[in-house]
């Protein structure tokens, strides 16, 4: 028996790469998965190819009535630093087909393997050319992708770390994502991030070297620096955007996640906000927020978790649903948080118990961390992966790869389906000529001033006062 690989079959047929990777999927072309690529018999391709002419043979002509509709073909999606792939999900479900994805851990390029053998996979980004990305994709040069979306990893503005910008490896990995796209030239970009990237500098200055002694900070080391130059980037390669911080439970995920969602438009029209589902109390005719209760019902099987320290478990027996270190009787909250009690910050995090009836807290990569616990609202253990692949909307089927930690840190590094859902419609809204619902003073976060309208209005500001 001789078989063909998709690059071989793909030029038999005359169709793309990608044609041919769904063809096998779907059983019309007699394939099976060798180590994550096809290998078709011959006689399968020759097969469909005669099926194929005698099909245009018998095609109705012009004035013939072809009842049957056309069926829409996906638009066309290619995905960086696609970890579990949440994001995709969500815009899958918007009408997307992801034809790539690219990711550079081990585990989660495992669960993308396990759960989509069929798109191509590419590790890391930085490796990579346009042409590269488009023979992968089974593209040429003259297709249009309709997006590309990803978030680029986010420690580097993240305001719990040392805020590095694009002076840390990881921000530099972001202007690759940038230039990559742009050489592209996609009908839309996405680009998803942490809140510390509204207001990252673009160099950093340690804090022992500022103050009288110091020489003033630079405009590149102000607050925001990181945005303005990505912005700048997006404007010279003749693209629009808009952003905004979105908590996610606005969206029907039941997960107080907050993320800043910046969409690009190569037609040079503004994206308007995601459309919100749901709010905290029912607010504006929309759905309340769905809880941590509704979110987890119904879970079968076994849940895998990582286990508190026996000495974190005394105090988790007296903290009740949604309570944390404060709930503890005085004289023990400084024995459970030891010199982290002198430290700064509210400390939310230690000795944390989700609420029953509330979204649930930012999932973190590691639950059982002091200063990042997130314990069941009575059982006192961490979240399991069951329960962190339900919070972030993910299918009970959606296989997970890895060591218990490396899937923690996929479910927990993941876009919300809900959310990404939301930016897929949004984009799709606009193809089709529809605006999305525009909601007067709606909180899209806790926050203030997070959004492109106030950024232009702030440079507005800026240069009437350089003016001046």
């Amino acid at each position: 028996m001789q078989y063909l690989n998709v690059r071989e079959a793909s030029s038999i047929l005359g169709i793309s790469e990608q044609a041919v990777r769904r063809l096998c999927k779907s059983g019309e072309l007699n394939a099976e998965l060798i180590k994550n690529k096809w290998a078709i018999i011959n006689s399968s391709v020759e097969t469909y190819a005669k099926s194929k002419e005698k099909t245009k043979d018998s095609a109705p002509s012009a004035t013939q009535e072809n009842t049957t509709p056309t069926p829409k073909k996906g638009l066309k999606l290619l995905s960086f630093f696609s970890g579990a792939m949440g994001l995709d999900i969500g815009l899958e479900k918007a009408g997307f087909e992801t034809l790539l994805a690219s990711e550079i851990d081990k585990s989660a390029r495992k669960t993308i393997s396990s759960n989509k053998p069929d798109i191509a996979l590419l590790s890391d980004i930085r490796n990579y050319s346009k042409e590269d990305v488009l023979e992968a994709a089974g593209l040429s040069e003259e297709d249009d992708v309709d997006l590309i979306a990803g978030g680029p990893p986010c420690q580097a503005f993240s305001t719990a770390g040392r805020r590095l910008g694009l002076e840390d490896e990881r921000g530099n990995v972001f202007l690759k994502y940038l230039d990559l796209a742009f050489e592209i030239r996609p009908k839309f970009l996405v680009i998803e991030n942490v809140r510390g990237l509204l207001s990252a500098p673009l160099k950093h200055r340690p804090h022992d070297k500022r103050g009288d002694l110091f020489p003033p900070l630079s405009s590149e080391e102000h607050p925001g620096g990181v945005l303005h130059y990505i912005l700048r980037m997006v404007e010279a390669a003749g693209y629009s955007y808009s952003f905004n911080l979105y908590n996610a439970a606005n969206f029907g995920v039941p997960q107080c996640r907050e993320r800043v969602i910046i969409i690009c438009s190569r037609d040079g029209e503004r994206i308007p906000f995601l459309e919100p589902t749901h709010s905290q109390n029912g607010e504006h005719g929309l759905k309340k927020w769905v809880t941590f209760r509704e979110a987890t019902s119904g879970i079968s099987g076994n849940h895998d978790h990582l286990n508190f320290p026996e000495k974190r478990i005394k105090y988790y027996k007296l903290l009740g649903p949604g309570e944390y270190w404060k709930n503890l009787p005085v004289e023990l909250q400084k024995e459970a948080l030891g010199n982290a009690y002198y430290s700064g910050g509210g400390k939310t995090g230690f000795l944390r118990r989700v609420h029953w009836d509330k979204p649930s807290p930012t999932l973190v990569t590691h639950p059982a961390m002091p200063a990042t616990d997130l314990a069941h609202p009575n059982e006192n253990r961490p979240l399991s992966i069951q329960e962190y692949k339900r919070l972030q909307q993910f299918p009970d089927s959606w296989i997970i790869e890895g060591k218990l930690l490396n899937q923690y840190k996929q479910l927990g590094n993941a876009v919300p389906v809900g959310l990404g859902l939301a930016i897929g419609k949004a984009i799709v809204n606009h193809l089709s000529g529809i605006s999305n619902r525009e909601i007067p003073g709606f909180k899209y976060s806790r926050y203030k001033n997070t959004s492109d309208i106030e950024f232009r209005e702030n440079k507005k500001e800026e240069l009437q006062q350089a003016l001046l």
